[in-house]
């Protein structure tokens, strides 16, 4: 796979995948999970899954894979090219997870949280490479949470796989160290080759690490806040940092809600917003005393009455 093809529509999340080796559809398997970008406020999330046949495992940690951490960006560049390059016996798959997606859930009615959403995005991709046939037969993951409740939620989820989740798995399992990399090397050609929807020009790409404590990223955010429309999708809108910088600088907005009103107001607000429950509990229970009261059109052109009894 070329690198280039990591360019995508940064609005939305998507998928990535090699092909598929025939020798991870006949033989048993072990996958690694890892993910990049969990902490930044700026740019997506990115997992990844890399796997093998377990009969393959000290040829994959002879290609000296590694914590992508630990590594320079071209050390990562040059591993990933090897592990693709490595194609009868290791394949992977990554999940995008926009900064678009990323807010939007975090800030939704019902919440989902970042946990949570790592979560459904791991479990998503082991179902993927099961679907397609890969045979995984061992399952290695670097923990979200406590260790020993996602281990129970994955062995439950994934009965008949050997799941073994530890923190740091990246440094300990050449899989997970893999996965790392196809990760890492994915969210970094993604930031670096951000394509603005909002079709701002000569943004500047100079943001620092894109942690909420980096000044340099605290002064990007500052320069790119819009005081009326926020930030553009680049930025994870639900996090702290940005949240503050906008309460802060941006353009106040009043809505109705937040008016604080007087107690007599509220009581007239309720008694003239009758519930339509109401309605119907009344007609049924024959209480509906008003004076020259009736009953709209739409009932009586259709001889429509209220029954007590069903």
């Amino acid at each position: 796979m070329d690198l280039g093809d990591f360019e995508q529509d940064n609005s939305v999340s998507c998928r990535l995948t090699s092909e598929i080796p025939d020798i991870c559809k006949t033989e048993d398997c072990c996958l690694g999970i890892d993910e990049a970008g969990r902490g930044p406020v700026l740019g997506p999330m990115v997992y990844g899954i890399c796997y093998c046949p377990v009969s393959k495992k000290e040829e994959l940690k002879n290609l000296k894979v590694a914590d992508s951490k630990t590594l320079s960006e071209t050390e990562r560049e040059r591993l990933f090219k090897k592990l693709d390059e490595t194609k009868s016996f290791v394949g992977w798959a990554l999940q995008i997870l926009s900064p678009n997606t990323i807010s939007t859930s975090m800030l939704q009615r019902s919440k989902y949280n970042l946990n949570a959403l790592s979560h459904d995005a791991a479990i998503g991709l082991v179902q993927y490479a099961l679907d397609s046939g890969v045979q995984v037969k061992e399952l290695y993951v670097d923990t979200v949470g406590p260790a020993d409740k996602y281990e129970d939620k994955l062995s439950k989820r994934f009965p008949g796989i050997e799941v073994t989740v530890r923190p740091k798995a990246d440094s300990l399992f050449p899989v997970v160290s893999a996965a790392s990399i196809c990760a890492k090397v994915a969210r970094d050609h993604s930031v670096k080759d951000w394509k603005f929807p909002e079709n701002l020009e000569e943004v500047e790409l100079d943001y620092g690490s894109g942690y909420p404590n980096d000044p340099k990223t605290k002064a990007w955010l500052l320069k790119y806040l819009d005081p009326v429309f926020g930030y553009p999708q680049f930025v994870r809108f639900s996090w702290s940092t940005a949240q503050t910088l906008m309460d802060d600088n941006a353009v106040a907005v009043h809505w109705d809600d937040d008016d604080d009103e007087e107690d007599g107001e509220k009581a007239a607000v309720r008694q003239n917003n009758t519930s339509m429950l109401s309605y119907f509990s009344r007609a049924a229970a024959g209480n509906d005393h008003r004076p020259n009261h009736q009953a709209h059109r739409y009932f009586t052109e259709r001889r429509l009455q209220s029954l007590d009894i069903l």
